[in-house]
């Protein structure tokens, strides 16, 4: 029996997973007769977070596109580990495909990837599950987090500033289910050509908008026709103007606390945000414009 599961008895190998930031411990399962799962095994103490996180699961897997679909949900035999059973999603990261793929590829994927967030943020949500307020504060408190940290970067004061200054720009959306972590390193192009969605586990009731900014911090970085797709087919091809300025406000802050948050990984992990952070000033000319110079050079906006 692996790890005091009862259904293991018909697992063939076990092979630990070592991508991505979470703190769950994840391992590729063969059965017997030949199938591939994802196990995803957390402390005991996660098991109320773990069980919501598996329910919200099912509750996407009846959307009607790809993805790890949940198979099992339980408390591993010691009781120290929560664990759940999910299926694999065959195929390639799409970070890593994408930039291989032809321009009308990547917008095509784009477009896939954003009727599938719209789809998630359609699902109805759970009266518990509504925020009693909204993450201004916290925005503003992991702001001022990264101004007392050791690795504020030069010519950081417009980013802060213009956060402070718009604060308020953002969670003037009605609350929904989000993915939590959407971008191409948690999207799978499948053999069919078609996406897959893996890694909910970051999942919460929140801001539609706040669901982009990762397209700056990852995705642009690997295909501005995949980001722009996917804004396209979200909005039906009209981003609202106050979209923007939410998307700006949290790219500002993302690009400025990342690096405070990634010191606890090593200088490697804060020098790529610091990277990122870069890109971001650059794109958006020192936060003195909304739309990303990447947007509106694909549009033709600026011209």
């Amino acid at each position: 029996m692996f790890f005091g599961i009862a259904s293991s008895a018909g697992w063939e190998s076990v092979t630990p997973v070592e991508k991505g930031w979470s703190s769950d411990r994840k391992y590729r399962i063969r059965t017997r007769n030949g199938e591939d799962r994802l196990l995803r095994l957390a402390d005991i103490d996660r098991y109320d977070a773990k069980a919501r996180e598996f329910g919200i699961i099912e509750r996407y897997s009846r959307l009607g596109f790809a993805m790890s679909m949940p198979l099992e949900f339980g408390v591993c035999e010691d009781r120290r580990s929560v664990y759940m059973l999910l299926s694999w999603v065959e195929g390639a990261d799409l970070e890593a495909v994408l930039p291989g793929l032809s321009e009308a590829e990547q917008y095509r994927l784009g477009r896939e990837a954003g009727g599938i967030l719209r789809r998630i943020h359609g699902v109805p949500v759970a009266a518990e599950d509504l925020p009693s307020g909204t993450k201004r504060d916290r925005k503003l408190a992991q702001l001022a987090a990264y101004e007392a940290s050791s690795v504020r970067v030069e010519g950081d004061e417009a980013a802060i500033r213009y956060v402070k200054d718009n604060i308020d720009c953002i969670w003037r959306q009605p609350p929904v289910c989000q993915h939590g972590d959407f971008h191409p390193g948690n999207l799978i192009w499948r053999p069919d050509g078609n996406l897959g969605v893996i890694d909910f586990n970051r999942w919460e009731v929140g801001d539609p908008y706040e669901e982009f900014y990762k397209l700056e911090s990852f995705g642009r970085e690997v295909s501005v026709p995949y980001c722009v797709g996917q804004i396209d087919a979200y909005f039906g091809d009209a981003a609202p103007g106050d979209f923007w300025a939410a998307l700006a406000v949290y790219v500002a802050h993302a690009a400025l606390f990342s690096i405070q948050w990634a010191e606890r990984f090593g200088p490697a992990d804060v020098a790529g945000m610091v990277r990122r952070y870069r890109t971001a000033m650059a794109d958006y000319d020192g936060f003195r414009r909304t739309v990303p110079k990447w947007y509106a050079a694909y549009r033709g906006l600026d011209g």
